[in-house]
């Protein structure tokens, strides 16, 4: 059971840093791209599968790193933004955009 927590929030912050390096150096090497979907998109799928591989040796894996890359890109979830470029301005690793 301990060892499943760990799993979960290891995995967790591993999607979140996924995420972050995603939004502070890819979209910066992609000149921001209009045509790509927000990355909180690929966590929602990613949450999405491990829930249906829940019993599987990758379903906590798959599941918690969704929830990790869904939340570094929780604020653009929230303002419904599903494809487009982020917002110009000075970007922060740490945070939640």
């Amino acid at each position: 059971m301990l060892v499943s927590i760990l799993l979960f929030f290891l995995f967790a912050f591993l999607g979140y840093l996924v995420g972050r390096w995603s939004h502070y150096y890819l979209n910066v090497k992609l000149k921001n791209p209009k045509w790509a979907p927000h990355h909180w998109i690929y966590g929602l799928i990613l949450i999405i599968i491990g829930l249906n591989f829940r019993q599987d040796v990758f379903g906590l894996p798959t599941f918690s790193f969704g929830v990790g890359h869904f939340v570094s890109d929780l604020k653009d979830f929230l303002n419904l933004k599903f494809i487009g470029p982020d917002e110009e301005g000075e970007k922060k690793f740490w945070g939640i955009d």
